[in-house]
């Protein structure tokens, strides 16, 4: 397993620092206190994030642990700057909602940077997997 330098590390741990307070700043309020019943995906997205910015919170003092919270906070904003953004930029003008999603979702350069990719690709790329039931592991 590739050592993560003390830098890499807390550059993971600035990062779960700024999306666990932004999350914390932008969405946890609402979650704790809405005046009106959201409607089902606007209540269905800010569960997600309250939830993904708890997780980020934890990040904070596991940065390691928590690092499949970034990868896939980093590859379904991918998909969707490949499957949505990408496309409604060609399209033509952007309305205001698109652009300011594109300029949310576009902050996930931002995780690619903090990413200690040589230990992610030897933890969940090259490693070995977890032992199955069947080979004769006790289940804990």
């Amino acid at each position: 397993m590739p050592a993560v330098s003390s830098l890499r590390l807390n550059l993971l741990r600035a990062l779960y620092l700024l999306i666990a307070v932004g999350l914390g700043i932008v969405v946890w309020p609402g979650v704790i206190r809405h005046e009106q019943p959201w409607e089902l995906m606007q209540g269905f997205v800010n569960c997600m994030l309250a939830a993904f910015g708890v997780l980020c919170a934890l990040g904070v003092r596991y940065p390691l642990r928590m690092l499949p919270v970034l990868l896939w906070e980093l590859l379904w904003k991918a998909l969707w700057l490949l499957v949505v953004g990408v496309p409604a930029l060609r399209a033509g003008p952007l309305s205001p909602a698109m652009a300011e999603n594109l300029f949310a979702v576009g902050l996930v350069v931002l995780i690619p940077l903090a990413l200690p990719w040589r230990y992610v690709i030897a933890t969940y790329f090259r490693g070995p997997g977890e032992q199955s039931l069947r080979a004769g592991a006790a289940p804990n």
